[in-house]
């Protein structure tokens, strides 16, 4: 069974809402920071935002603040992305991925699921 799971992605229009799903396990990653990820075609892969192992503490990439929101359900081992306001430019490839480190810290990453398409449209 994977470590990490994604699920949710899809086609949706410009200014259209998606939320994904990382499925963690339980006791590998119970006490790992999830990050979420995305990688458009011919771009480099970019942090989108970060939650702490009890979901309390959070950060987000300047260019989603407001739009996107993550959180973290403990007892499903699950975290979601919720994204509204979708742009054209938001499509990529997502990926989520396990850090034991705190939610500041990008350089921790191990541990990534396979990732699922978001495509917006306009």
């Amino acid at each position: 069974q994977a470590l990490l799971d994604e699920s949710g992605g899809g086609l949706v229009q410009a200014g259209g809402s998606l939320r994904l799903s990382c499925v963690h396990s339980e006791y590998t990653l119970k006490m790992h920071t999830i990050g979420w990820f995305r990688q458009a075609p011919g771009k480099e892969r970019e942090f989108v935002a970060a939650v702490d192992w009890s979901g309390t503490l959070t950060s987000y990439e300047d260019s989603v603040k407001g739009r996107f929101t993550i959180s973290r359900d403990t007892l499903k081992n699950t975290v979601y992305l919720q994204m509204n306001s979708l742009k054209i430019e938001d499509t990529a490839v997502f990926y989520c991925a396990a850090s034991p480190r705190g939610v500041s810290d990008l350089n921790g990453y191990e541990f990534w699921g396979q990732g699922t398409q978001v495509t917006v449209s306009s």
